[in-house]
């Protein structure tokens, strides 16, 4: 499971590992978690980047609620073992 620096607003930086990659209508989501094993919290964060050919990707969190679900089907397609929540 791949761990990943994310920049947050404030400056800061905190870890998430990186659960899940999806892909709906051109638009990627990822399922991010702070800790590696069991439950934890998690997020789901769309790939906002200009430039996709970047190393770099810009992500942020999924707030409208169809959006939201059909990122969690998609997910749920690639995770079979995995347990997303609302």
């Amino acid at each position: 499971m791949d761990k990943v620096a994310f920049t947050l607003d404030n400056g800061e930086e905190q870890d998430f590992y990186v659960i899940g990659k999806a892909d709906v209508e051109d638009v990627s989501y990822i399922l991010v978690a702070e800790e590696e094993e069991g439950d934890s919290d998690a997020l789901i964060l769309k790939d906002v980047s200009r430039d996709k050919t970047s190393e770099e990707a810009v992500y942020e969190m999924v707030d409208d609620e169809r959006e939201l679900q059909r990122a969690i089907a998609a997910l749920h397609t690639v995770l079979e073992d995995v347990s997303i929540e609302i």
